[in-house]
């Protein structure tokens, strides 16, 4: 069997031939006037009639003086029906035009345009007889198959263009990857959110716990952190004056890989003035409801090995509550030794420093992985909610709340902490924690702190992460995204190919 190299080097050899012959290979333009689809799906209108298409080479079958493509865009594949007596000579004007004797120079996975009638053969294949045809790209190495065994999950990943070429379910993921998002800010679009972007790269990172990016920018030679959040400049929004606003952008967390978890992922924080937690919940379980019927088309899920029904009302379950049914823990009076056991017991291990807010959240994730929901968590308590506000009946609980659904919580929200001082108190005893070893605690914001006396309304904000998405698109976060990131490599094969490159 022929290597990589051997393969490529004879499609470079028909690449030399067509440029000997005078014929652009890889012409600039296409005079595509129908997408493939448009023929499948509207046969009978366009039965007859002449029309520019292109795509991909799937396969090429020779007869003599016939010979058949398929052809792929991507939507749909053709087959194209070439005679040697219908393919018309190339007349000089198109210098990427080819006859029927230059067949042999194409292989599979080249891209050509083909123009000719709208038929359909002796056997009712929808097809194109073509008159005229042209090389658009000629490709230098061949797409393998399922068949070919590309199914190596670190290779799929490393080279996604072959696999979404290979597999069209992954690349109808990514569809429908665009329609969630879509979904999202048509739904908030249509309540009289505005989309507003905010800067990535910021002096002080805040709006979650997590370890940030660190880089520097020479222009001000100073040091700066990818965003973890939106959440800070949001806020700010609020209090320049705008009442809905939302931002849908990449954010940038530190941390280790998982199958939930992602370093650099896409995520939607939204904001809303005079609007509390008990009217966000009713607003953003309208929103992934939309968001989920759109871009699926059902309410009705399997992750993991939950069977999940969106469609019932969500109900409420407060967090002390479920702590205390589970473990007996007392989340207003925690005690670390029993926490810690608690983990132990569980076979939950913590890297670095471990706290108490550290510790209850872990604990808390050992219930939530059993979860099927779906829930609203509500009610956390203030010392592990930094941004929130408490709820008037019971000080010791903030107005946060979590959607609960297939053992994963799928977004984060509350009635916003206003009260410049509080939140003054709230952040010197998050860089307290910073200051002595926990790196995923919050940073002291003192600009946050001054937009907030200058005065923010009563805000509810709430987001979510693309983690709802792989979730009910049932993936894991790497299949979940079209270019994860993996450490760099190269392929034995191309340093062959590219000996020069790599002495």
């Amino acid at each position: 069997m022929a290597t990589l190299k051997e393969l490529r080097n004879e499609r470079i050899r028909k690449l030399d031939e067509l440029f000997k012959l005078g014929i652009e290979p890889f012409p600039a333009n296409s005079n595509r006037s129908n997408k493939l689809s448009d023929i499948v799906e509207d046969f009978s209108k366009l039965e007859g009639k002449d029309v520019d298409v292109a795509g991909r080479i799937k396969n090429i079958r020779k007869f003599g003086k016939i010979a058949f493509f398929v052809i792929e865009d991507q939507n749909a594949q053709i087959q194209l029906f070439l005679g040697a007596d219908k393919v018309a000579e190339p007349d000089g004007k198109d210098k990427s035009q080819l006859s029927f004797s230059h067949i042999p120079l194409l292989d599979s996975g080249d891209f050509i345009e083909a123009c000719g009638k709208v038929i359909k053969t002796k056997t009712g294949e929808i097809s194109v007889e073509v008159s005229s045809y042209r090389i658009l790209t000629k490709s230098l190495r061949a797409l393998p198959t399922k068949q070919d065994g590309f199914s190596n999950k670190e290779e799929r990943l490393r080279r996604r263009y072959v696999d979404m070429n290979v597999n069209n379910d992954v690349r109808e993921r990514f569809i429908r990857r665009s329609k969630f998002w879509k979904a999202t800010r048509d739904y908030l679009n249509d309540n009289g959110f505005i989309e507003i972007n905010t800067p990535v790269l910021e002096h002080t990172t805040g709006g979650a716990d997590a370890k940030p990016f660190v880089t520097h920018m020479d222009a001000l030679d100073t040091e700066f952190f990818l965003r973890i959040s939106q959440e800070l400049p949001l806020k700010r929004l609020i209090g320049a004056g705008f009442e809905k606003v939302y931002d849908i952008g990449p954010r940038f967390r530190n941390e280790n890989y998982s199958d939930e978890h992602l370093p650099e992922h896409v995520a939607m924080e939204s904001y809303s003035a005079y609007q509390d937690y008990n009217e966000g919940i009713n607003f953003y379980e309208g929103l992934m409801k939309y968001v989920a019927k759109e871009t699926w088309g059902t309410l009705r899920f399997k992750v993991g090995e939950f069977e999940i029904d969106l469609e019932q009302e969500w109900p409420r379950v407060e967090y002390a509550q479920i702590m205390k049914d589970n473990f007996g823990v007392d989340v207003f009076d925690p005690k670390l030794d029993e926490l810690k056991q608690i983990l132990k017991d569980n076979k939950v291990e913590l890297d670095g420093p471990i706290n108490l807010n550290r510790a209850l959240d872990s604990v808390w994730k050992i219930i939530r992985r059993r979860s099927p929901g779906p829930f609203w968590l509500i009610f956390e308590p203030v010392e592990i909610s930094p941004l929130a506000k408490q709820d008037p009946n019971n000080p010791k609980v903030s107005q946060r709340f979590h959607p609960i659904i297939g053992g994963t919580e799928m977004g984060n929200g509350y009635s916003e902490l206003n009260n410049p001082l509080e939140q003054l108190k709230r952040f010197s005893e998050q860089q307290d924690m910073r200051d002595k070893g926990d790196d995923e605690a919050q940073m002291l914001d003192i600009d946050f702190v001054e937009m907030l006396e200058y005065g923010m309304p009563p805000t509810c904000g709430w987001g979510y992460s693309e983690r709802f998405f792989w979730s009910l698109e049932g993936v894991t976060a790497r299949e979940g995204v079209p270019f994860p990131h993996l450490r760099r490599e190269t392929d034995e094969v191309t340093k062959t190919v590219y000996p020069e490159l790599f002495k």
